[in-house]
């Protein structure tokens, strides 16, 4: 399947909103980081910006969790490196929250 030809206008628009998307979601992760969110929070959010964060990054963001430590909790809990938060199953965020305490 080829991908659509866009024309400059229509490139220029996407751009900005993948730019939007991503300052939202890093946005998103500073509160997790800077403890105004908790994790379990940040699960139960229902809007795009959430869902579309990758669980490892999540995880990271969360205070005394780095990379190792995120891939054992993301191994423990059955959930692919590649897995996004609106992608996780009710035992796989329940057993994510269980384990962060």
């Amino acid at each position: 399947m080829a991908l659509p030809t866009l024309t400059p206008e229509q490139r220029k628009a996407a751009l900005e909103k993948a730019a939007e998307a991503r300052a939202a979601r890093t946005a998103l992760l500073a509160k997790v980081k800077a403890g105004e969110l908790s994790f379990a929070q940040l699960l139960e959010r229902d809007d795009d910006i959430a869902k579309k964060i990758k669980v490892s990054q999540a995880l990271r963001a969360v205070k005394g969790v780095g990379p190792a430590k995120a891939t054992a909790l993301m191994e423990e809990a059955g959930v692919d490196e590649k897995r996004r938060l609106g992608g996780l199953g009710a035992q796989q965020r329940k057993k994510l929250v269980d384990a962060l305490g």
